[in-house]
């Protein structure tokens, strides 16, 4: 799988998306052909090469008519996209990306969706980039997007509303959820179009995921500090193949005060409730106490869950939690014919190779059962089955 990985040490807008994506190898003329699929007058893509803190990067500007400036309301861009010749796919995409947006300026200024303009973003830039950038990750191939944490930058800017913090309102309200910081000079380094192009993209943030980089882009911003590139970075490449990368969450708590007939009960609330697995181990605590430190691996969504399970359910007063990375195996199950009859089989592959073999260990032991032979001889059977099979 191609995937990309926006690493935004110095944040993000749409502008540095396009220079990114120019600058890692797509064609602007190809890029301009088919922004012309949107029924948009009045500007023109321009790149050039600038350095930023010493760094080569690609700028890519939007010059726009005066006369076509005007602001936009949801109503109006839902329209242009709709009457556009873009592809369903890419459409569907850019009026996700367009709501989100327009949801996050309602929310921050107390206003229904359909009465929000664009204001600062400027309609015509802000379709551009958004659609530049979607239109771009498709023609090179992208499948997947990963991010950095993200910098947002500090200070205060200046709007139709006044001067405002860093970040501005509505990038404030996109990323929610999303791990970010501030560092460096001070100014507005990620855009509400930049954090609503990631929050949409970014199939999870963090460190860079395990792949093999083929291709690197670097984005400029309009300001360039001596401090630091003001660059947005974007370095794209295959996953290794029969693997897949993702970001769980650990969930754990030290017990030692509970009866341990509980833990069996717990276990079966967790991974009914979705949990990936559930495990115990055994420590000693502070005076010498035995303990059991009770471990949920877990999807983000479901945490909330898993922490309300723990804490109703155990005699736990807190628990801890942390992101973690995971590369995995590709996994697939199928059925075997051991000639006692037929056993589910789940095989882990890396490339070609069967790593792993491993019998429905339910299925075996009722073949077991039923042909009054070893259990060991069945699940033995069945691997040889499978080897025979591939």
């Amino acid at each position: 799988m191609k995937i990309a990985y926006f690493d935004c040490f110095s944040g993000i807008s749409g502008d540095m998306c396009l220079g990114a994506l120019v600058d890692a190898g797509l064609p602007l003329a190809v890029l301009e052909k088919e922004l012309r699929k949107i029924p948009l007058r009045g500007y023109t893509l321009a790149s050039h090469k600038v350095k930023r803190s010493g760094l080569a990067a690609t700028k890519v500007d939007v010059p726009i008519d005066k006369k076509y400036t005007g602001e936009m309301k949801w109503n109006d861009i839902q329209k242009i996209i709709r009457e556009s010749s873009l592809s369903p796919s890419i459409k569907k995409k850019g009026l996700s990306v367009f709501r989100a947006l327009f949801e996050a300026e309602s929310e921050v200024h107390g206003e229904p969706v359909n009465k929000i303009h664009l204001h600062e973003l400027g309609a015509v830039d802000c379709i551009v980039d958004i659609f530049g950038t979607l239109i771009g990750l498709e023609m090179l191939g992208i499948e997947e997007v990963y991010a950095s944490a993200i910098n947002l930058g500090s200070g205060t800017i200046k709007t139709s509303h006044g001067i405002l913090p860093v970040p501005a309102p509505a990038a404030a309200a996109l990323l929610r959820g999303v791990p970010v910081y501030s560092a460096g000079d001070a100014f507005e380094k990620t855009t509400p179009t930049g954090a609503a192009l990631i929050t949409f993209l970014s199939q999870g943030y963090g460190d860079m995921p395990v792949f093999i980089p083929e291709k690197t882009g670097m984005g400029a911003g309009g300001k360039d500090p001596a401090s630091a590139p003001n660059v947005l970075r974007i370095l794209i490449g295959e996953t290794i193949r029969s693997t897949a990368q993702d970001n769980i969450m650990t969930i754990e708590t030290n017990i030692d005060d509970m009866n341990p007939q509980i833990y069996e009960y717990v276990s079966e609330r967790l991974f009914k409730a979705g949990a990936l697995d559930v495990f115990l181990t055994q420590i000693i605590m502070k005076k010498m106490r035995p303990a059991v430190k009770l471990s949920v691996l877990c999807s983000k969504k479901i945490m909330t869950e898993v922490i309300d399970i723990i804490l109703s359910e155990t005699t736990s007063i807190g628990v801890r939690y942390y992101e973690t990375s995971r590369t995995i195996l590709e996994r697939r199950i199928g059925k075997i014919d051991t000639g006692y009859g037929k056993v589910r089989v789940k095989i882990s592959e890396y490339g070609k190779q069967p790593l792993t073999i491993t019998p429905e260990y339910e299925d075996c032991r009722e073949l077991a059962l039923k042909k009054g032979i070893p259990l060991s001889e069945v699940i033995e059977a069945a691997r040889t089955a499978a080897r025979k099979q591939r």
